[in-house]
């Protein structure tokens, strides 16, 4: 079976001698030494001012939208996982969906401006598939008009604009390391934000709002995450670059062998390159979409119709939003397998069945 992703796995021996200090400390949870170092470690990797390692990337999400006090209506993407509008709801603001721009699949920036009222507060946007938003384009509205942005950059792990880490964008960004991702620790997530306040504020509240043990900064939850989770985050970090090397290598291989193919992939940001977190590809027809997933999966060969439907149309505690972009992105677009251990044989045989099925 191929499934649309594998979580890569580092050495065991190299987990195993970290597991050992757990051990010998009985130091499981509560910002132990090694979700501390992972911490540390990942700000020098990313070249981030302040980061949070939390519980994952729902909980980021709302701390981020917590942390800045937003009320009101905030503008979002229909275009993503249903986390990003989930988590909105959430924390009782109402989201306010705006299409996307039907080449790069992130919300389009010149429809923004139409959705602000009074009652607006926040954009929160979601770099799709890593590929980073029109960020100057999105601050400038914010600025405009006295907005907070948040970045939902779920698949965003590694990606760079203008030479700097998209992290730095917006008043928070926040990610994943779930299994799924292209970098992992099982379970969790990232909060980063290039404000010493702000940081302050998220770190009080990812404890309970203790600024002591016997005092309260403020309403806080439990978003902390464990030394196991960190460990696999410290195990997984120094093989990133090999990581990103083979997902390269396999996703370049697909669009050498699917060019001929009636599909095309979203135009990635011009300012910045790929991290080859996914493979999408948006086909010429849902006609033609349906019969490619029958086919793969008589082959036992599962990919995944990432984003589908729209959220601006399928959620219950959301008003039904038809969006001409995204409706019709939604029924045609998929993502094909990837993952570390994908080999090109494979790569060359869902290949080799996507064009037969097209020319049948």
């Amino acid at each position: 079976m191929v499934p649309v992703t594998k979580p890569f796995l580092p050495p065991k021996e190299d987990y195993d001698l970290l597991l050992h200090g757990i051990w010998k400390r009985h130091w499981l949870t509560n910002m132990g030494p090694l979700a501390s170092d992972l911490e540390m470690k990942l700000k020098e990797h990313l070249n981030v001012k302040h980061l949070l390692f939390v519980t994952n990337g729902t909980v980021a999400l709302q701390l981020a939208i917590k942390a800045l006090g937003l009320t009101g209506e905030i503008i979002t993407t229909p275009f993503t996982y249903v986390a990003t509008t989930s988590s909105i709801v959430w924390e009782g603001c109402e989201p306010v969906f705006v299409d996307i721009d039907k080449h790069s699949l992130n919300i389009d920036p010149t429809k923004i401006e139409a959705a602000i009222t009074e009652k607006t507060t926040a954009i929160v946007a979601t770099h799709v598939y890593g590929n980073p938003c029109d960020v100057e384009a999105i601050q400038k509205i914010a600025d405009k008009h006295k907005l907070k942005v948040i970045y939902d950059a779920a698949h965003a792990f590694g990606v760079k604009v203008n030479g700097t880490s998209i992290f730095n964008y917006g008043d928070i960004s926040t990610c994943s390391t779930h299994a799924t991702k292209l970098y992992h620790t099982c379970e969790g997530g990232l909060v980063v934000t290039k404000n010493a306040d702000t940081l302050k504020t998220l770190a009080y509240m990812r404890n309970f709002g203790h600024s002591g043990p016997e005092s309260f900064q403020g309403i806080g939850i439990n978003g902390k995450n464990s030394e196991f989770h960190a460990a696999m985050g410290l195990a997984n970090l120094p093989c990133m670059d090999a990581i990103h090397a083979q997902r390269q290598k396999l996703s370049e291989r697909y669009t050498l062998k699917l060019k001929n193919f009636k599909a095309v992939q979203p135009v990635w940001h011009k300012k910045s390159a790929s991290n080859y977190a996914y493979y999408p590809i948006v086909f010429e027809s849902e006609a033609l979409l349906l019969k490619c997933i029958d086919v793969l999966k008589a082959n036992e060969i599962f990919g995944r119709r990432y984003f589908y439907p729209s959220l601006a149309t399928s959620l219950p505690y959301t008003k039904n939003v038809p969006l001409e972009n995204t409706d019709n992105i939604a029924k045609r677009i998929f993502c094909l397998p990837l993952y570390y251990d994908l080999t090109i044989e494979e790569v060359d045989l869902i290949c080799r069945l996507l064009l037969r099925t097209q020319n049948n």
